[in-house]
């Protein structure tokens, strides 16, 4: 059972765990040894003492009867949210000594479950980029291929569980940080619907967007891991007090849901043998009894430029407050205290992170607020109604994940508008604030992993998780550790 325990999913340890046939401490060490050994680079900061106590508690837990499906669960958590005593980072310099007093929102959830948390994981500084190569610690490698990126932000999330060091991830999606990844990497990546999970604790990127999700193996473990850190959380402004989704009947199929396709998913620049992927997935889903309906959404075509104007102006403003003084790294050499703004800030942020900031500040400039952070925000109030009715008339709409398989480190680095365009199918999801998952959907020729993404509307995760199950046991998904 040990010498298995890498190639198990979540469900199939929780069983295994449930038996006695394996401890916690044994997973746990397991878990440490992989990550240790791992030259993904997917872990920032491996919590080897507070794993292995977590575990202990984990076993007397269930020695004296309790029971849950992530008691004793090895976990990583993307390095942007918060765990008390624990360094988190977001991979940048200017957080590279911040050990947080709190545990977020979901952290709490998970230790109440009895989840391991065995590390943070590498990202895209602040959880800025498409491919993990803005990390302050090193890009981090598919595990699919180390020649090519894992994408990102959550890269180093998406690698962990594809690459069989864990098998359940936190992770964050802001503009498709969680779908993006988990499309190249050949994972299940599922972002709720905004609110749906607590943002407390979370380092904010761009408020308006951000969420946390997870990454697992099978649909199933995403639903197991969803159940325990959903919920109303009173600390959280945005969290919204509803009941919880009924995950029980994942097996119910797929007959009679209507699945929306739009034309303009299908455009220029999309690699052919991603079409024809998802395009045979549409016939699995006919085939299921599934309604496809042909629908509208010429919104998509600005959904990037929109998504990036909101998404910098929310960042200008939220990264303000690292400035030397109230939060992040400080210069040692200053002259007055504009300098020292200028020189903490130049020296804590990468590339990335400034191009973004400056952007955000430009937009929202006096002269400019008008004529582009304005007019996003009216597109976006109209990509949301072109959601509602898309979704009056379809349950699900169903499109490609990414434009493009994992491409090789460098290749679009010196690009940022390519780069950005990486996420042109995940975006809108964010501004309109709805549910959606990327679920392994074939491979190329070149044997890199394919997404099919899935929409719903607003809290309808059920039914979102109930039909990506039916497309992974209907393809004959089987997990296979790379």
């Amino acid at each position: 059972m040990q010498q298995a325990t890498q190639t198990l999913t979540l469900t199939e340890l929780s069983g295994a765990l449930r038996t006695g046939a394996v401890t916690a401490r044994t997973l746990a060490e397991e878990a440490l040894s992989r990550i240790r050994e791992s030259d993904l680079n997917a872990v920032n900061y491996l919590a080897e003492q507070e794993a292995l106590r977590a575990a202990e508690e984990a076993d007397r837990r269930r020695a004296a009867g309790e029971d849950g499906p992530l008691l004793g669960v090895p976990v990583l958590v993307k390095d942007n949210i918060c765990t008390k005593d624990i360094p988190t980072t977001c991979s940048s310099n200017m957080l590279k000594n911040y050990v947080p007093p709190y545990d977020a929102e979901v952290v709490t959830r998970l230790k109440e479950a009895g989840a391991v948390i065995v590390g943070k994981t590498n990202m895209d500084e602040f959880a800025m980029g498409s491919s993990n190569e803005t990390s302050a610690f090193g890009p981090v490698k598919n595990p699919v291929d180390p020649a090519y990126v894992p994408g990102g932000s959550s890269g180093g999330s998406a690698a962990a569980v594809a690459g069989g060091l864990v098998p359940l991830a936190l992770g964050s999606d802001t503009g498709g940080s969680i779908r993006q990844p988990a499309a190249l990497v050949g994972a299940v990546g599922v972002k709720p619907t905004y609110g749906r999970v607590s943002r407390y604790g979370l380092v904010a990127f761009a408020s308006s967007l951000d969420q946390i999700g997870v990454f697992t193996r099978s649909v199933t473990d995403a639903a197991l891991a969803l159940g325990v850190i959903m919920g109303y959380d009173p600390k959280d402004s945005t969290s919204q007090n509803l009941p919880l989704p009924d995950f029980s009947d994942l097996d119910g199929g797929v007959k009679g849901l209507r699945v929306g396709v739009a034309d303009e998913y299908f455009i220029e620049g999309l690699d052919p043998e991603i079409e024809q992927s998802v395009r045979a997935a549409v016939e699995v889903f006919r085939a299921g009894g599934a309604e496809i309906k042909k629908i509208s959404m010429p919104l998509s075509k600005v959904g990037i430029s929109a998504y990036y104007i909101i998404a910098c102006a929310e960042a200008a403003s939220n990264l303000a407050r690292y400035d030397g003084v109230k939060y992040g790294v400080r210069a040692e050499k200053f002259e007055d205290l504009t300098d020292l703004y200028f020189r903490s800030r130049t020296e804590g942020f990468g590339d990335e992170v400034k191009r973004r900031i400056m952007l955000g500040n430009y937009v929202l400039s006096s002269g400019y607020y008008d004529a582009y952070y304005l007019k996003a925000l009216k597109v976006r109030t109209l990509i949301k109604e072109e959601y509602r009715r898309a979704f009056a008339g379809c349950d699900l709409i169903l499109s490609p994940s990414s434009p493009c398989t994992a491409f090789k480190f460098g290749e679009k680095s010196a690009d940022p508008v390519s780069m950005y365009l990486s996420d042109v199918y995940t975006v809108t999801a964010n501004i309109a604030g709805l549910p959606a998952l990327s679920v392994p959907c074939g491979k190329s020729s070149k044997g890199l992993p394919i997404g099919l993404h899935l929409a719903a509307a607003p809290f309808e995760e059920s039914r979102l998780l109930r039909a990506a199950r039916y497309f992974e046991t209907a393809e004959g998904f089987k997990w296979i550790t790379k």
